[in-house]
């Protein structure tokens, strides 16, 4: 029986061109700005050299720079890149430059799965602050109060196995409780190794029932998943 769902953000609640062709774009025309702008910011400062860690050599700010811009070209999944983009996307949503895309679908088959009593958690790859501006920032009001839980990277990247693991002992849920919905297979072949169900949302394809894990276009054909095993 399913007790909670943890579901992915882009391709899956919400739109990937929201995140590719909005977020991703804002971030990178307002990073360098942003930086030298708060290098001195005690959060930022640490990030800054969490960036040169990572590059395994010390970086100047301008360095810092061009590796942090490097990175988002090369759409890489960064703990401090992805920190440090959810601080700019927190600018552009104060200053309503855009707001959270979220499935019409999404939206109220969540709604209806936290009527029901089931425990909603997010694991994307943005950091988990970026996860929350996404969330309280939609078109249809501020859905954080949904969630009981946000991952992001540090707990592990989304097609390692043991990050699942983790998910489930922090929630304190069997894995075989839990229902993991994303659009990404590897992930999902992540998630069912640990013993998560899975959903492979395909919002731009037909679901194909041989897949190897149970497709759907949408949240709506989600609804069986809840009363049938794996």
């Amino acid at each position: 029986m399913i007790k909670a769902i943890v579901t992915d953000i882009e391709g899956t609640t919400s739109s990937l061109s929201f995140v590719k062709d909005v977020l991703f774009p804002y971030a990178r025309v307002h990073i360098a700005e942003f930086v030298r702008d708060h290098a001195d910011d005690p959060e930022v400062r640490q990030l800054l050299r969490d960036v040169s860690w990572e590059a395994g050599k010390e970086l100047d700010l301008g360095q810092t720079i061009a590796q942090l811009i490097e990175w988002i070209d090369q759409d890489k999944k960064i703990t401090p890149l992805k920190a440090l983009q959810g601080l700019i996307w927190e600018e552009g949503y104060r200053k309503g430059a855009f707001a959270g895309h979220i499935y019409e679908d999404a939206e109220r088959n969540l709604k209806a799965w936290k009527a029901c009593g089931l425990g909603l958690y997010i694991y994307s790859s943005g950091s988990v602050h970026a996860q929350k501006l996404l969330f309280s920032h939609t078109d249809y009001g501020d859905l954080t109060p949904w969630f009981s839980g946000y991952f992001d990277t540090r707990i592990g990247g989304k097609r390692e196995v043991d990050s699942y693991r983790r998910i489930a002992d922090e929630l304190r849920l069997l894995p075989e409780s839990l229902l993991f919905l994303s659009d990404i297979k590897e992930e999902l072949d992540a998630a069912r190794q640990a013993g998560f169900h899975t959903v492979w949302l395909v919002r731009d394809g037909k679901p194909d029932s041989d897949a190897e894990h149970r497709q759907a276009q949408d949240f709506d054909q989600i609804e069986i998943v809840f009363s049938n095993d794996r």
